[in-house]
């Protein structure tokens, strides 16, 4: 089995420093994709669900046999709080499409990593837009019964379903439900999913009541990257989900 991972953020991509041949990440840039053994592939996509099928599509043509979507999402449930650990175990669509996890490589997951955190399971659902209001994520919530949000898992389930791979999301809750997201966050993407500093920047030059919110939400985003730092210790053995169900 070879194990496609994909990755939107450069920001998550340091919370896989564990996996073998650290030097890795200096060389890694978005669009590209890089062999770290001979059974994990990892991709830095970019946000987005269009760069996430790009990528997914990719690794799939290098040789991938079940796919990973990896980082952190947005809470849509209140009973989540910054940090948890998300096991989706379905992925809905905008259009309101189901697409479900391999439910042997879930259920291997979550025995695999139980003993050290808890990890929560339900639906994630895909945004093509950063969903920036806890109004917006309530309704989301109330409409779909979605737990947490991210923008690239959906299409990433897509392709393996297509293919028929397994399949599976971890994600990391970065904002609560109930948070408002600044508005230099909404502006930082650019056109080819990454996140732009000078955006940030200059939205806060002209919106500086944000800054507190801003460090907030960063000391939010850090929780959640901690998290996925301890997961990705254990991550050989997740993906080594064949061998131990053989």
């Amino acid at each position: 089995m070879i194990t496609g991972i994909i990755v939107a953020l450069s920001e998550e991509l340091s919370t896989l420093k564990t996996l073998p041949n650290g030097l890795w990440e200096r060389g890694m840039r978005r669009g590209k994709f890089i062999f770290i053994t001979d059974d994990i592939i990892l991709m830095y996509s970019g946000a987005g669900a269009e760069n996430a099928r790009k990528a997914a599509e990719l690794l799939v043509s290098k040789g991938a046999t079940q796919l990973m979507s990896w980082g952190c999402a947005a809470a849509l449930s209140p009973d989540l709080k910054m940090g948890d650990l998300i096991l989706a175990d379905s992925l809905l669509s905008s259009d309101g499409l189901e697409t479900p996890v391999n439910a042997a490589w879930h259920q291997h997951a979550r025995k695999v990593l139980s003993s050290d955190i808890a990890a929560y399971k339900g639906a994630l659902i895909a945004s093509d837009t950063l969903v920036s209001t806890a109004q917006a994520k309530q309704d989301l919530h109330t409409k779909t019964g979605a737990i947490a949000l991210d923008m690239e898992s959906g299409a990433i389930a897509q392709v393996a379903q297509h293919y028929a791979l397994p399949f599976l999301a971890i994600r990391a809750i970065a904002d609560p439900a109930t948070m408002d997201l600044p508005l230099a966050v909404s502006k930082a993407l650019n056109e080819n999913g990454e996140v732009e500093i000078t955006k940030i920047l200059t939205s806060l030059v002209l919106n500086p009541k944000e800054i507190p919110h801003l460090i907030q939400l960063g000391q939010y985003f850090q929780l959640a990257k901690n998290t996925l730092s301890n997961v990705a210790k254990q991550l050989p053995q997740v993906i080594a989900f064949k061998s131990a169900s053989a």
